[in-house]
């Protein structure tokens, strides 16, 4: 069964961890985020190994690497029924990262939207990083020649994600607006999704 998935897109610094996080304390979505994901991996597992082979050398992770570790954490999550599959929406920050990636994915995952948070504003995209790397004492990212980098990777590599999904299914939301904002916008196309939208009681089990 492909799970029923809330893809929240958009370049470094739009603020899709910010949602996530946001969203994953609201009952009936599961926030999974890829960063939280290679933050967690188990260093003694075969996967985990594969993984120092190439982050301790500064290599990127290849794409299937990456969704390995990616199906490991969602299929443990499923078992501690942190996640409910039957009652609860996947809401996915940071993967797929690029359409080899997606197409990885693509039968493991019913997307029903993708929500490309939009900040057209590139100093204050900028600003944001500048100001998160300094929170998380992150002070490489804080560079403005790094930041400039990301972006052009974002551009480069990710957003032709959104054509892999298809125009129909992304939604374009004004990232540059206060997060309460932002987050009222993804719900109005959320929660006409829902099964309680179409009269049918959630199954929120414990």
């Amino acid at each position: 069964m492909k799970y029923k998935t809330f893809l929240l897109f958009g370049s470094p610094g739009s603020g899709k961890g910010t949602q996530g996080l946001i969203l994953g304390r609201v009952p009936g979505y599961f926030h999974c985020s890829c960063g939280d994901v290679f933050r967690s991996v188990d260093l003694t597992s075969d996967i985990g190994k594969e993984f120092m082979e190439y982050s301790s050398h500064g290599s990127l992770v290849p794409d299937d690497v990456t969704i390995k570790l990616w199906q490991t954490s969602i299929k443990g999550k499923e078992l501690t029924r942190n996640f409910k599959t039957e009652a609860d929406f996947l809401i996915l920050d940071g993967i797929p990262r690029n359409v080899e990636q997606a197409r990885y994915l693509d039968n493991e995952l019913d997307v029903l939207l993708v929500f490309h948070l939009v900040c057209p504003d590139k100093k204050k995209l900028m600003e944001r990083l500048k100001k998160r790397a300094i929170k998380d004492n992150r002070h490489d990212d804080a560079n403005e020649e790094v930041i400039k980098h990301r972006l052009k990777v974002y551009e480069d590599e990710s957003k032709p994600v959104l054509d892999f999904y298809g125009r129909d299914k992304v939604i374009n939301i004004n990232a540059e607006q206060r997060p309460d904002q932002v987050l009222n916008d993804i719900l109005h196309y959320t929660t006409k999704l829902t099964p309680a939208s179409s009269g049918e009681p959630k199954n929120y089990t414990t």
